[in-house]
């Protein structure tokens, strides 16, 4: 059993959603969602045969599957609740799903955990930052809110090479390629939240991209995207991979375009520490030991911890890290927490 002390609904509106449920839930947690449950039945005749039940079950969670691709989260635990379906102790998964409430119960709620509900329910908390990495025949479409790095959409073909005297099979493919490039940023951007769409690329691809772009806009009456011309940004990148988006939100360039972003203050937060670490190595500490003391002498103005730290299987190292971010903001300090996914995450 659970024993468990309060609890919240929560309704996951968005695949942003799913993360945030992520590192909210840890083992030893009560989960009650819908389900589908594999059920056998026994017929008077004596066939057996099995059905598929939707039904509404509590598990205490014993493992935890993110797929942050698919942004599809899997818990698994054991029956805690009675239920016609299934029996007190079976072992059943349940895949938490988009617009589906689901009620989490803890033995203790800390402060990283109320933060994280409360940043996942604030509407402000929404991608306002687009990117388009590509490179010929290779495309990542990419939104970049301040918790994770969403991969929306990625494009492949094969482009053949140009032919001495004949190029109309190259640029065939390439305008095919463009187009299909075009109707992922219409299909996976929305520019009433989007304040910059960041179009990134080696050589020529993104001049040549964009002026396709807007010129197909204009012919196809594309409104969405004439009206919102003015947030492309045309940057250079070292390929279309999506480890590329890194070095984009480091150049210079980006970072005034995004300062009034809230994807920005993560990147940046992190460049200055790192500026500092080689600048000013007695100022910037690293490992939890050296920062403890600094706190204890009252000596941290910022301090930037990865979330992974608070999704730790054992309780004290957990409630460790809990503490000194808890004392840190009592002692008037900054505290940013980064996400894994995140691309300031990622350079941790």
């Amino acid at each position: 059993m659970c024993p468990l002390i309060s609890q919240v609904t929560l309704v996951p509106e968005e695949a942003e959603d799913m993360w945030h449920t992520y590192n909210l839930l840890q083992i030893g947690d009560s989960l009650r969602a819908a389900t589908i449950r594999k059920v056998q039945t026994e017929s008077a005749t004596g066939s057996v045969g099995s059905n598929r039940i939707r039904t509404t079950l509590t598990i205490c969670v014993e493992n935890i599957d993110f797929d942050s691709q698919a942004c599809q989260l899997r818990v698994k635990g054991i029956n805690i609740q009675e239920n016609q379906y299934v029996k007190m102790g079976a072992y059943h998964t349940i895949e938490l799903e988009l617009n589906r409430k689901f009620t989490l119960a803890k033995k203790q709620w800390d402060s990283i955990v109320l933060e994280r509900i409360e940043q996942a329910c604030d509407p402000a908390f929404s991608a306002d930052v687009a990117a388009v990495i590509m490179q010929e025949g290779l495309a990542h479409i990419c939104l970049v809110t301040p918790s994770m790095t969403l991969l929306r959409a990625k494009i492949e073909t094969s482009i053949p090479r140009k032919r001495r005297g004949n190029c109309t099979q190259h640029e065939k493919a390439l305008e095919k390629f463009y187009e299909q490039v075009m109707q992922g940023i219409i299909r996976h951007i929305n520019f009433e939240v989007v304040k910059v769409v960041l179009v990134a690329s080696p050589g020529f691809v993104r001049e040549q991209f964009c002026e396709f772009l807007f010129l197909r806009a204009v012919k196809q009456d594309l409104k969405t995207i004439l009206e919102n011309r003015g947030k492309f940004l045309q940057v250079h990148s070292s390929s279309g991979h999506k480890l590329s988006l890194t070095e984009v939100l480091c150049d210079p360039a980006v970072t005034a375009r995004l300062a009034d972003t809230k994807a920005a203050s993560e990147i940046k937060a992190l460049g200055d520490f790192y500026k500092m670490l080689q600048n000013e190595p007695d100022r910037a500490f690293y490992g939890i030991k050296h920062v403890e003391r600094a706190n204890n002498a009252l000596a941290i103005d910022t301090l930037l911890v990865t979330d992974e730290l608070f999704r730790h299987q054992d309780v004290a190292t957990r409630t460790r890290y809990v503490r000194l971010v808890d004392s840190v903001k009592e002692n008037g300090g900054t505290v940013r927490i980064f996400s894994s996914l995140h691309v300031s995450g990622e350079r941790k």
